[in-house]
């Protein structure tokens, strides 16, 4: 039978209803036979595409680069599906049936078939890259199963285009998890062997698929949440450890193996209490349960260190408590934190200490030079020179600026509580003493340095105590039996004689010489006045950026005002001033008329005359010093705060007789 278009149609007599009401379509007549609606749909929607049912071939093949790139996208469905393809093809191998698998576009990935059959149905292009979708090649299973989203059969004459007649086709979709479609499996092979059991073949192989996809799916979820926990787990910069209902360890970050410096084999199914020492894990492990930040001992290759633990219990069926997660970090580093978080750590350096006095330069010279050692200081000086200033800077220019800094003033805590602070308590010391006890500033300061202000006012008990910390390098909570080495600096400062304080004998002699390694005499602002127009200028700009002013310039009668001033307050009084006389500034220039009004009616200078500079203003102060003194050269170089040289270098400047 030759058609309109001189191709030869095979007669086939198997399915002659489906051939007839195919041909009559084909010609545009009435579908005498039964055929499903389905396919009648799809034959429409094929010619709706442009399809020709005379088409040898389907035409849309991708390229080697687009077939490498197609695959690259399914190879998750590739890997599971060819295990399943192969087992499924030794069921029908030698019959003539092929095994494919489709991409949820239509587009072949793979073929398994006997060489003979593959190569005989490549005539029509069902070869790896071509697109078998119902736009593509006309009513098909495979087409239909990705359509219809339902697995198919579709035989012979159903097939809408001429190439596929001779053969049947059983298609099923694979979908994944969530259920969209993955793909297509599909069997394919000689008409005249169609059968139903064929498709359930192909049914049964796509449910292992999807079962082996969900599996692999599952699992990957799973290994996700395992790499999130272990990167999470790792990330803690703390240490990390999970138990057993037993006490044996299951699980340990990299930063608990560091702390017990050892390595996982060795620790990974050891008891608790190996690694980590105290009484209440002594008795019974379960006591390890709803811990928060109690203190233990951990042992290290040998040697103890103290820790802050927490814990918390894992549950799980049947039995319920399955172990605990502990969760540990050494006290040093502990205290670190505590300090930043404080705002306790030393913030200046000798960068922050201003002056170009002589004197006073030799002063920071000998501050930068003990801070080379280790060994204790007292620093001396009035109140408001700045002790503060030069414990911290010194903190920070020593070998212990990486530890933490951490400052007391013994004059401003009650004396009843100096004791638990500087040495901390243990748990049931005394009424009201913190559960699990508490560290105290030695503690807090191991391995920097500890700044103890206002020594003088510590009470002379708690000098016995401090003489012997400094002597054995160690401490004792009070109620405790415990002596708990510490590494800590001492910088001590105050503003009392305190030699006459051992002559009264308010201060021991031992304690003194002890912390009376280096002393450092810090000069009061009135030794050193040549400095002021440094401080005011740094001060200013400081104020200006805290509040919002603009002020540049200081008029020359201010600077008279703190030339002439003593300053028993200091630098800090000098500050103070500064900072009330900023806030109520109305121009770029600071007033006389800013000045506090106690201050300026306190000064003896009078009907004070604007000079052109700094030099014109020293000039006259020297002038007037020279004839208030008779020009006795050391009275007013130590009334200037200067050296001797120094001010003969300045009068020979300013031209003034000093015969």
């Amino acid at each position: 039978m030759i058609n309109d278009d001189g191709v030869k149609l095979e007669n086939h007599s198997f399915y002659p209803a489906i051939q007839d009401s195919w041909k009559n379509f084909v010609a545009g007549q009435l579908i005498t036979g039964e055929v499903r609606q389905i396919i009648v749909d799809s034959w429409h929607n094929s010619v709706n595409n442009g399809i020709s049912p005379f088409q040898k071939k389907v035409s849309r093949v991708l390229s080697d680069k687009e077939i490498i790139y197609n695959e690259s996208l399914n190879r998750d469905l590739i890997n599971v599906s060819l295990p399943v393809m192969e087992n499924l093809y030794k069921f029908v191998a030698g019959s003539g049936f092929t095994v494919t698998l489709i991409d949820n576009k239509g587009i072949i990935l793979k073929i398994i078939g006997d060489q003979e059959v593959v190569s005989s149905i490549s005539k029509g292009n069902f070869i790896i890259g071509a697109d078998w979708s119902e736009e593509s090649a006309g009513t098909n299973a495979i087409g239909l199963a990705l359509k219809l989203d339902q697995p198919i059969q579709v035989i012979s004459y159903e097939h809408f285009c001429i190439c596929s007649h001779n053969s049947t086709c059983s298609a099923a979709p694979i979908h994944d998890a969530e259920g969209n479609i993955m793909g297509i499996l599909d069997m394919t092979g000689d008409f005249e062997k169609a059968h139903s059991h064929t498709l359930g073949m192909v049914v049964a192989s796509v449910h292992g698929i999807e079962k082996q996809l969900e599996s692999k799916h599952a699992w990957e979820k799973y290994d996700l949440a395992n790499s999130y926990l272990n990167a999470i787990v790792e990330s803690v910069s703390e240490g990390m450890m999970a138990v057993n209902e037993d006490g044996m360890i299951t699980h340990i970050n990299s930063y608990a193996i560091k702390m017990l410096e050892g390595n996982r084999a060795e620790i990974i199914g050891s008891d608790i209490r190996t690694y980590l020492k105290s009484s209440f894990l002594m008795e019974n492990r379960k006591d390890l349960l709803g811990l928060t930040d109690r203190e233990v001992d951990i042992i290290s290759n040998g040697k103890f260190k103290k820790a802050i633990i927490s814990s918390r219990k894992i549950e799980g069926l049947p039995s319920g408590m399955k172990g605990a997660v502990i969760v540990f970090n050494e006290i040093n580093r502990t205290r670190k934190l505590v300090q930043r978080m404080s705002g306790l750590e030393a913030k200046l350096t000798f960068k922050d200490i201003l002056g170009k006095n002589e004197m006073f330069l030799k002063t920071v010279e000998l501050a930068q030079n003990a801070a080379r050692s280790h060994s204790n200081i007292l620093l001396l000086g009035e109140s408001g020179t700045g002790k503060d200033v030069f414990a911290q800077a010194i903190h920070n220019a020593s070998q212990s600026s990486h530890g933490p800094f951490v400052a007391i003033n013994c004059g401003a805590m009650p004396r009843e509580l100096i004791s638990s602070e500087l040495f901390g308590y243990v748990d049931g010391a005394f009424t009201g003493a913190k559960r699990g006890g508490n560290p105290g500033k030695f503690e807090m300061a191991e391995g920097g340095t500890i700044f103890l202000d206002e020594i003088g006012e510590m009470p002379l008990e708690l000098q016995t105590i401090l003489l012997r910390v400094i002597e054995n390098k160690s401490i004792m909570r009070i109620g405790g039996q415990d002596s708990i080495p510490v590494n800590v600096r001492i910088i001590a400062a105050t503003n009392r004689d305190l030699i006459k304080e051992v002559d009264h004998g308010n201060f021991r002699r031992d304690l003194y010489y002890r912390l009376n390694v280096i002393s450092i005499n810090l000069l009061p602002l009135r030794e050193h006045k040549d400095d002021i127009p440094l401080l005011c200028e740094h001060f200013i700009k400081k104020m200006n950026h805290q509040l919002g002013k603009d002020v540049n310039e200081i008029e020359d009668a201010v600077q008279q005002y703190f030339y002439a001033y003593d300053w028993p307050g200091n630098i800090r009084e000098l500050y103070n001033i500064l900072e009330r006389s900023m806030n109520i500034a109305q121009c770029s220039k600071l007033l006389v008329d800013f000045l506090p009004y106690e201050f300026t009616t306190s000064q003896k200078v009078k009907n004070p005359v604007p000079h052109n500079s700094f030099e014109e203003l020293e000039k006259e102060l020297i002038s007037n010093l020279m004839t208030e003194h008779s020009g006795n050269i050391t009275r007013i170089a130590n009334k200037l705060g200067i050296a001797r040289t120094t001010l003969y270098r300045k009068l020979d400047k300013y031209d003034l007789n000093h015969q």
